[in-house]
């Protein structure tokens, strides 16, 4: 394509310049112009003039902003892609900005607390409710007006998108004209999208395997093989399932790529986050340590606090998930959480269809 008619072409925002966002920049510039918003003046210089970002070299059709209503104005699509505890924030910022008519497809992997302190997750006495909690797709709808709402999940480790390795993703939306402009946007030779309409089912894929990930790590760090790693991930799966159908999603979401794609990955790659806190926690380190030291947000730490509580008020049985908080929360070492798993004597095997 020539460049007068790329310059002509509408741009698409990127919201966010963390390793994932920056990931998803290049990759939707293959296909035209991207604008991605950072508010630090250093990112932009790294992504305007010395062309590399958080390790990632970029494509030449990239523009970093700190301009929030420029970005608003020149794009229609736009893809937020900022940790979940800076979700609603950033929504608050831009929601000024922001128009019926535009599209907002997240890529955010956690859950958005609402009022609740974090350490409130913590108190044995706590009681969480399901309508207490959001996803991304429902802090958008609450802090704009913009109706055409959609998120992108699937088994996407930035590092390796950023190597240019083939991978595919879920784009899901209750309207067709959503997933049908974000698969135009993001497909290329290497990056192939399919649609969904359970956009619930697909946001809740994306963040419930961060715990299973966690667990993973831990079985790598404790020095076990794939026969622990393949029985973990199947019963991670009922977990995720039986949990996820109880918030409302339907089952089929987590057979597919944002589902149990996704949690293969995340369960087996070195390069995800949630597996690194699991095995470092495994190797006997503090999670205080671990998350001081850690470059980026693992949203599995927050996510496995927020699984437990809703097990507790939703009446469902998650023994896994039990015992990764107790390892990470509690004194319970990673050894001993795999012992009272071997140990546990109920339920069958396929038990969540």
């Amino acid at each position: 394509m020539g460049s007068q008619n790329m310059s002509d072409k509408i741009p698409v925002g990127v919201i966010g310049a963390g390793s994932f966002g920056t990931a998803i920049a290049n990759l939707l510039a293959e296909n035209g112009p991207v604008m991605i918003y950072a508010r630090k003046p250093e990112v932009i210089d790294d992504i305007n003039i010395e062309r590399e970002h958080k390790g990632q070299k970029m494509h030449e059709n990239v523009t970093a902003t700190a301009d929030i209503e420029q970005l608003c104005e020149r794009c229609t699509l736009i893809f937020p892609s900022v940790p979940s505890a800076s979700f609603r924030s950033m929504m608050v910022d831009f929601s000024p900005y922001l128009l019926p008519d535009h599209i907002l497809i997240h890529t955010t992997k956690g859950f958005d607390l609402g009022d609740i302190d974090e350490e409130q997750l913590l108190d044995i006495d706590f009681k969480l409710k399901a309508n207490q909690i959001f996803t991304m797709s429902e802090v958008i709808r609450q802090e704009s007006n913009v109706v055409r709402i959609g998120c992108l999940s699937g088994p996407n480790l930035a590092r390796e998108l950023a190597n240019h390795q083939p991978a595919a993703t879920v784009i899901a939306s209750r309207f067709d004209e959503v997933t049908r402009e974000g698969q135009f946007a993001i497909r290329s030779k290497r990056f192939q999208a399919y649609a969904s309409n359970d956009i619930l089912g697909v946001e809740l894929g994306g963040i419930l395997k961060n715990t299973m990930a966690i667990a993973a790590g831990g079985i790598r760090g404790l020095g076990y093989g794939q026969n622990a790693l393949s029985f973990l991930i199947s019963r991670g799966l009922g977990e995720i399932i039986r949990l996820g159908n109880a918030l409302g999603a339907e089952k089929e979401a987590f057979l597919g790529l944002a589902g149990v794609g996704d949690l293969i990955a995340t369960c087996t790659s070195e390069l995800s986050r949630n597996f690194t806190v699991g095995r470092r926690i495994a190797s006997g380190e503090e999670l205080a340590y671990i998350i001081e030291t850690s470059d980026e947000v693992a949203e599995g730490i927050k996510t496995v606090s927020i699984c437990k509580k809703l097990a507790e008020s939703l009446d469902i049985r998650l023994p896994i998930v039990e015992t990764i908080y107790s390892v990470l929360f509690t004194e319970l070492s990673a050894e001993d959480g795999l012992g009272r798993l071997m140990g546990y004597r109920r339920g069958t095997d396929v038990d969540f269809m």
